[in-house]
């Protein structure tokens, strides 16, 4: 993979089910789609694919983020592509520091229509942005997260923009999808202002059954948390309550997720943050920020723990991307750092008093190979329900793994788990020992 042109960002998933774990790679003009051949080595395959094929309307655009779906539960993945604005290199000159010029606000840029891509099963993808009504929404997006926000079986669309309102694309069935975000409460943050969105995941922080919504921005933007309230298909901002106003005020974040990071049943936030590069009025020039972490007490409420983190955790840099997965095999969700202009971090988890736990690694057969959208209901012992769901679009410009992760705090095991396949099928196996990875193949029958 010798790569091309500007490259923003990545998605991974296995999008034609042949066991193999596929690449796709946006960038300022072009995309590249890497199907990967099962020898270790990687074919490009974008033009043969489809996905090279350039917006009749809008020429090349800025694609930043990107996530594999199965938004029609047709078995195959499919393809959201984000797309920031309409750049060219001559229009980023607006301001003058210092014998430099300094970056333009998005206001400068026009806004364009984001792009979805429907897998036709035999290696090809077909551009579908006005047939969905993806196209209809002119946004300059970031980041995107999926889940299934009203329960019904199908995954909506999460996108954060960058200084405009955030879309929330709703799931109608049959290919079509509605920008729903100013009406369910998600558009602005709770102070009534767009933020510059980066990084977002969707989950069910609160284990209420319930998929939720977290993501960062700039500086003085505070982070919004979104909590799904259920039957009136809205959320509610909790941002001040939950306590991330006041642990994220003075923070730029970009990359973030929501994992359990010390197995202990709820799930917790790290944010990869850095502020604009730059001087004087128009920039910071404290860029270099340390990373952060946010625990879930389980008591409503998220305590910053980044200062117990341990001392490479404090060592400041411009964070952007980041990506999420257990690298060594002993239960705890590490995190892997992109920083501008200097080396990859890869944070190893060391919690000393971390809980059991359990992952599970799904293999579809009617429904696509990574069981990506799956919901899974974990029951411990004696506690509530937890719940989680498989996805690898988290963060901004990068992808996690496919693993679905459960804390299970002082049990060794799960009474129960319950998947629900994304083509419908439900499995509830049962007394399934912790501290292991558990493999589970959807049934055919």
């Amino acid at each position: 993979m010798a790569g091309k042109g500007y490259s923003t960002g990545a998605a991974a998933a296995d999008y034609d089910n042949d066991g193999w774990v596929d690449l796709f790679v946006t960038g300022l003009t072009s995309n590249t789609l890497y199907r990967n051949r099962g020898d270790g080595t990687f074919e490009d395959v974008t033009s043969r694919s489809g996905l090279g094929a350039v917006d009749p309307k809008n020429g090349p655009m800025w694609s930043v983020s990107a996530g594999w779906l199965d938004y029609d539960n047709d078995g195959y993945l499919d393809l959201f592509v984000s797309s920031y604005v309409a750049w060219t290199p001559r229009a980023d000159r607006c301001w003058m520091e210092g014998g430099h010029y300094f970056y333009c606000h998005p206001r400068v840029y026009q806004p364009l229509p984001n792009r979805l891509f429907h897998n036709n099963h035999d290696g090809t993808f077909t551009d579908v942005p006005e047939s969905s009504g993806i196209s209809r929404s002119l946004g300059k997006a970031m980041g995107v997260a999926f889940g299934d926000f009203d329960g019904d079986g199908l995954p909506d669309i999460f996108v954060t923009n960058d200084s405009i309102p955030n879309f929330l694309f709703e799931n109608l069935g049959n290919g079509r999808f509605r920008e729903e975000a100013l009406d369910r409460g998600v558009a602005y943050a709770f102070h009534s202002n767009a933020i510059g969105g980066m990084g977002a995941d969707f989950r069910d922080f609160d284990d209420d059954g319930l998929e939720d919504i977290a993501l960062d921005g700039m500086y003085f933007d505070t982070f919004p948390l979104n909590r799904n309230l259920g039957r009136t298909k809205s959320f509610s901002d909790e941002t001040v309550p939950r306590g991330l106003a006041q642990a994220t005020h003075e923070l730029t974040g970009w990359g973030m997720g929501m994992f359990d990071f010390d197995d202990d049943g709820d799930k917790d936030l790290f944010f990869a943050a850095s502020h604009f590069t730059g001087s004087g009025s128009r920039g910071r020039s404290d860029a270099a920020l340390p990373n952060h972490v946010l625990r879930n007490l389980g008591n409503r409420w998220f305590d910053d723990v980044s200062a117990l983190a341990g001392r490479d955790f404090q060592i400041p840099g411009v964070h952007h991307g980041a990506a999420f997965a257990d690298f060594d095999n002993d239960g705890r969700v590490d995190v892997v750092v992109i920083t501008v202009n200097s080396y990859t971090k890869l944070f190893r988890n060391g919690i000393p008093a971390a809980g059991h736990w359990i992952a599970l690694r799904l293999v579809g057969t009617r429904s696509n190979r990574d069981g990506l959208g799956a919901p899974v209901r974990l029951t411990p012992p004696t506690s509530a329900f937890q719940y989680n769901h498989a996805t690898t679009a988290v963060c901004y410009v990068s992808s996690s793994e496919p693993l679905v992760r459960f804390g299970l705090g002082p049990y060794e095991e799960a009474k129960e788990i319950q998947l629900r396949w994304p083509s419908g099928r439900v499995q509830a196996p049962r007394g399934i020992r912790g501290d292991r990875v558990l493999t589970i193949r959807e049934r055919s029958n």
